[in-house]
């Protein structure tokens, strides 16, 4: 797992059947702080996310068609929860809850 900004989103007319119906995100993963920490990938939303928000990313194919209740598939990234704060060895780096 990692955590990401989401950035964007993608829209596409044509699909494999298991992304029907699901919303997908543009995710740049990011350190505790916030600082960029990696390339800009495609994920697909399993937490109503939006572009703006902190999230929590499952990256492993397994254990994301689980989640989707997808057993045949190409699922590897899914959003897995927004995240409202990031606390490390006992310092608050992020805190949504302050923002709003």
């Amino acid at each position: 797992m990692f955590l990401a900004q989401v950035v964007g989103t993608v829209v596409t007319p044509v699909q494999i059947p298991v992304l029907d119906g699901r919303t997908l995100l543009l995710l740049q993963p990011v350190d505790p702080q916030g600082k960029k920490n990696g390339r800009v990938r495609v994920g697909i939303d399993h937490a109503q996310a939006g572009v703006g928000d902190r999230v929590l990313v499952m990256d492993e194919g397994n254990s994301a068609r689980q989640m989707l209740n997808a057993k045949e598939g190409a699922v590897k990234t899914v959003v897995v929860a927004v995240v409202d704060y990031v606390e490390r060895d006992g310092a608050l780096c992020y805190d949504h809850r302050e923002a709003n």
